[in-house]
């Protein structure tokens, strides 16, 4: 990202807006979103997927075909949907969400505001907006806009029930060489900026199920997904892949910002895992 602004300071400060102002997108931002999306290396996740990102306009709640999107209870005033299509498969999914978690910093980055919805809105209408290809889905989706300067007390209220202030602390999250021996943040060498801009991550209720473990050799991080049983059967697809994906991207944009060189890979060191809901997802390996 060359932006000016910090994608550091941007990711400590970007927190979920539900309200925004009624004021349109400005003619240099709505361009700016689309040349972004339009850009197919902001679309091709570390492994070669891919999926696309639509932009809907919307006006008085209702898409510029007259269906009507905007009313999702807690969002407010949205100016545009910006909707995620890729194939539900495990590795999709993570791509995807990394590559649309780098789009919402890049929209953060430019004064709008996001809200990430996986689990909590209508599919029905947005398929019914977008002409899907055999294989799609919609994963996730973000509203976005100005966001209203005043944050009106359910916002805040909204945060707190769903404890978005309320983080999981080191030793609950990230380890050192095994599952045996938390990662003590004084031990986290080059890697504990990016490892704490995970921690700060969004997902899904706030369930935080990423779990790190930093080589003994400091060369690696593997990055694990732990399952909360029954989470998002419902959804047909695993929301929580989503969150992997969100927690790989606030990672590299902290990596490629310290200049800390290296790549994604797929290959599970074999440790011994701490539970049954625990899975290996990818690593990141200095070069």
């Amino acid at each position: 990202m060359n932006n000016s602004k910090s994608a550091i300071e941007t990711m400590k400060y970007r927190q979920s807006i539900r309200t925004y102002d009624t004021k349109k997108l400005s003619e240099i931002d709505y361009k700016g979103i689309l040349e972004y999306i339009a850009n197919e290396d902001n679309l091709s996740g570390p492994f070669g997927n891919k999926g696309r990102i639509e932009l809907i306009q919307i006006t008085n709640n209702v898409s510029e075909k007259g269906i009507k999107l905007g009313t999702y209870g807690f969002i407010k005033n949205p100016q545009v949907y910006l909707v995620s299509l890729c194939e539900n498969k495990k590795y999709s999914l993570l791509e995807f969400a990394f590559t649309f978690h780098k789009l919402v910093i890049y929209l953060t980055e430019i004064g709008l505001g996001t809200c990430w919805m996986g689990g909590t809105f209508s599919r029905n209408s947005f398929e019914r907006e977008l002409q899907l290809t055999e294989g799609e889905f919609i994963p996730c989706i973000t509203p976005s806009g100005y966001p209203q300067q005043k944050q009106r007390v359910f916002d805040k209220a909204l945060r707190y029930i769903v404890k978005a202030d309320n983080k999981k602390p080191w030793d609950q999250l990230f380890f050192d060489g095994s599952f045996a021996d938390p990662l003590d943040k004084a031990n986290a060498a080059q890697f504990e900026i990016p490892i704490e801009m995970v921690r700060l991550g969004p997902s899904a209720s706030n369930k935080q199920p990423w779990r790190l473990v930093l080589s003994e050799d400091r060369q690696k991080c593997h990055f694990y997904i732990e399952h909360t049983p029954n989470y998002s059967t419902k959804l047909g697809y695993d929301m929580q892949i989503l969150d992997i994906g969100i927690s790989m991207a606030q990672f590299e944009l902290a990596c490629d910002e310290l200049e800390i060189k290296g790549q994604w890979e797929v290959a599970d060191p074999g440790l011994e895992l701490p539970n049954s809901v625990t899975e290996y997802m990818v690593s990141w390996a200095l070069d």
